[in-house]
């Protein structure tokens, strides 16, 4: 009896467990799936485009060197007997300054036989032409009219005239050179210089060829650049001396104080170019580089062979958008968002420079380009926009919230 009450008591149990796990499992709430499948679009920053008339800015980079550069050398020998003070290293002379003085005993007494030379040649030529008038009275005695012409020279002493004015040209040669010689002993700056050494001094003993100094005109220095050729269309040069090529920044960023630069101006195109890069190559004119007077004083001055970065400012391109270097895209593409979903457009470029791209076809005017880097690119993927937008060079606009 006892076994089957406990039975039943089990089974009681287990009843009442059932239903209440089935009521419990009835009465759970289910979760709704509304606009669960909803497509969140990305989140992005755009920068609007700008169509106009823009001047690029070109960066090369290349060295300092003069364009006037002489190795000074004695063109008669001698001994040093006077050096100019402002004949060192480091010293400035203007253009006819007395540099070196060789001496010139020897050279004025050979002028001064060459002269002696020359008054005994024109003393004969005195002598000769009174022969030429003795002769010709003779042969209006004689009678000339049966003689040939060759006869007549002869016999006025024709061939001894020319013989005569030959030996005075010959003196008269001899001085010039003696002169030259003896003027050649005095050395000159042949322009205004820089003083880059100085190889003798009084009591130097030179000759011919001898190597004295170097000399670096101070008036104007080269800065040799190197830019692709394609870029060359979108320099001036100058086309005369008057004319001023594009303007130049020179900076040396390894010697000179932020900000600081000079000023210089295209010169020329050397039409060759470089062997190692296959770089055209061109000089920046740059005046008073040593930064001696006018506008350029007390600026830095350039060193020869100094290697130095430089900013050309291009010429003029019409009717081209200029975006930020940083949003052109791989395969020259940009990232439009047009209608809120992503645009890969391709764009042709045809300038870049150190900051911009400048861009003719692929975009248009108040287009805005995703500026943000995007971990899914897909044609058409949806976007949207926060509270910033901000313009084609990379500024910040405020906007509305």
């Amino acid at each position: 009896m006892k076994t089957k009450k406990i039975i039943f008591i089990c089974a009681g149990i287990l009843l009442v467990g059932a239903a209440v796990t089935a009521f419990i499992f009835m009465s759970e709430p289910t979760a709704s799936s509304e606009g669960a499948t909803r497509e969140m679009a990305m989140l992005v920053e755009v920068v609007e485009v700008e169509n106009g008339n823009f001047t690029p800015t070109i960066e090369a980079t290349g060295t300092v060197r003069p364009v006037e550069d002489v190795l000074l050398s004695a063109l008669v020998g001698g001994q040093i007997v006077r050096r100019s003070p402002a004949f060192v290293p480091g010293g400035f002379v203007t253009k006819g300054t007395i540099l070196l003085q060789i001496d010139p005993s020897d050279y004025r007494n050979t002028l001064e036989l060459r002269k002696s030379e020359l008054r005994q040649r024109e003393t004969d030529l005195a002598v000769e032409m009174g022969r030429q008038e003795v002769a010709q009275q003779d042969l209006n005695l004689i009678g000339g009219d049966s003689l040939s012409s060759e006869e007549s020279s002869l016999v006025l002493r024709q061939p001894q005239l020319n013989a005569v004015k030959a030996t005075i040209q010959a003196a008269e040669a001899a001085v010039d050179q003696a002169q030259l010689n003896l003027n050649r002993t005095t050395i000159r700056a042949p322009f205004d210089a820089h003083i880059l050494s100085q190889n003798v001094s009084v009591g130097s003993q030179v000759a011919p060829g001898d190597d004295l100094g170097r000399l670096v005109g101070s008036e104007n220095y080269w800065v040799e650049l190197t830019v692709p050729v394609a870029k060359l269309q979108y320099l001036h040069f100058p086309s005369s001396e008057e004319e001023k090529g594009s303007t130049v920044k020179v900076r040396n960023t390894t010697a000179w104080q932020s900000g600081v630069f000079r000023i210089g101006y295209l010169d020329k195109q050397v039409g060759a170019l470089d062997a190692q890069t296959r770089l055209a190559r061109i000089l920046v004119r740059v005046p008073d580089p040593l930064g001696r007077q006018g506008e350029a004083e007390n600026k830095p001055e350039l060193m020869i062979g100094s290697f130095v970065q430089a900013q050309v400012q291009g010429e003029e391109i019409q009717n081209v958008v200029r975006l930020n270097r940083d949003y052109i895209r791989s395969n020259q593409t940009v990232w439009v968002m047009e209608d809120e979903k992503l645009s890969i457009r391709e764009v042709e470029i045809v300038l870049s420079d150190a900051e911009y791209a400048y861009i003719s076809n692929g975009l248009s005017a108040q287009e805005n380009v995703v500026t943000s880097n995007l971990s899914t690119v897909v044609e058409d993927t949806p976007l949207r926009t926060g509270t910033n937008k901000g313009t084609a060079n990379g500024e910040e606009q405020g906007s509305e919230e």
